[in-house]
């Protein structure tokens, strides 16, 4: 005859967790932090932001291989109409490498 077998679980010993006490106390969240000052960027961050929007702009072609200023040129030439800061701002600040990328 066949022998009934148990559950797995009946192998094991049960063990209950026992509680930490009657009710653990939960402070409340502190609000989150909040910035001590709104910090405005520097006129270099916001140059090299709107080099970096003009980088991302396909509408002047892709900008590999080639420098900022000699796409802006393209661009011009093509009529694409670029923004005209973009070049003063490229022109004024030729000899730091960030402004001038390839």
């Amino acid at each position: 005859m066949t022998t009934k077998r148990g559950l797995i679980t009946d192998s094991f010993k049960v063990v209950k967790k026992s509680r930490r006490g009657a009710k653990q106390r939960k402070s409340p969240t502190p609000p989150p932090s909040q910035p001590a000052e709104d910090v405005a960027p520097s006129a270099r961050e916001e140059d090299l932001q709107q080099l970096k929007q003009f980088d991302l702009d396909w509408r002047f072609g892709p900008c590999t291989g080639i420098s900022r200023l000699q796409r802006w040129e393209r661009a011009k030439l093509h009529g694409l109409n670029p923004a005209e800061e973009i070049r003063e701002l490229l022109l004024q600040t030729q000899a730091d490498q960030e402004y001038c990328q390839r």
